[in-house]
């Protein structure tokens, strides 16, 4: 019995990972393999961030010029500066004195959503599935109902991707959009920045960051579940550097106006 208990503690594993427990302690890994590839004893000092995370999502790499624009993207969403809500509610958090994890699950569950959030993306990514280049399908598509009855979002009022409160195109979009196609992100990067103009004409609103990572991501062959769930974790790193910042500069120099308070009458 004893012997079978240690041989299922040696071979913890899912169909992303495994391990192989130390002889000593079966809470240790001696070693761990990702899709086959050995982390510590091939893939640490050799592979790039975004190999990793990519085999984390797939059986095998993809062609370099998916993996540039998925590090590109990366890079672009790394820090959505403090004018995001998401950024804002970790800053909030830690100038307040909140911990680490807490400033950060504010972070998360502010930039979740479906203005701007991950579940914009999500809900962009599906619409890429399917209504593809289509534009005017754009306009009056709306996500099949799921099978449970309780909805956990807000309804949506407005085309996922695009700038509810928008006017034109911010300068920032337009760089990221170019970029990604100089990239080779994929054909639907290609065509969206091609029709930037008439896809802004046919939908009335400017195109996001969000509408561009979802596009990228769907390029990319990714689901809507796993694109939400990049767009949260790709986020991260400005929030925590934002966070960091006000929990050692104090209230005082919160980086936002002040609040006039009035008494009512």
């Amino acid at each position: 019995m004893d012997g079978d208990t240690n041989t299922a503690r040696d071979l913890i594993h899912t169909r992303i990972w495994r391990e192989e427990a130390e002889a000593d302690n079966p809470f240790a890994a001696r070693a761990a393999f990702c899709r086959g590839y050995d982390v510590f004893g091939e893939m640490v000092g050799n592979a790039r961030w975004t190999e990793m995370l990519w085999l984390l999502l797939r059986d095998s790499l993809p062609p370099r010029a998916q993996l540039d624009a998925l590090e590109a993207l990366a890079v672009a969403l790394a820090n959505p500066g403090p004018r995001d809500a998401s950024v804002h509610a970790a800053m909030c958090g830690a100038v307040g004195g909140s911990t680490a994890a807490a400033s950060l699950i504010a972070a998360l569950s502010v930039g979740a959503g479906r203005y701007g959030g991950a579940r914009e993306v999500h809900d962009a990514m599906a619409m890429w599935q399917q209504c593809g280049h289509a534009v005017e399908a754009w306009r009056g598509w709306s996500e099949p109902q799921a099978a449970s009855p309780i909805e956990v979002w807000p309804e949506r009022k407005h085309v996922p991707g695009f700038d509810p409160h928008g006017a034109s195109l911010p300068a920032t979009v337009a760089q990221l959009l170019a970029a990604l196609v100089r990239i080779g992100a994929g054909p639907h990067t290609a065509w969206l920045h091609a029709n930037l103009d008439a896809v802004h004409a046919a939908i009335g609103l400017p195109l996001t960051t969000a509408g561009v990572a979802a596009c990228v991501l769907h390029d990319l062959g990714l689901s809507p579940d796993e694109g939400e769930m990049l767009y949260l974790l790709l986020r991260l790193p400005g929030a925590a550097a934002h966070a960091l910042e006000q929990k050692t500069g104090g209230f005082k120099r919160f980086p936002f106006y002040p609040v006039e308070l009035q008494e009512a009458a």
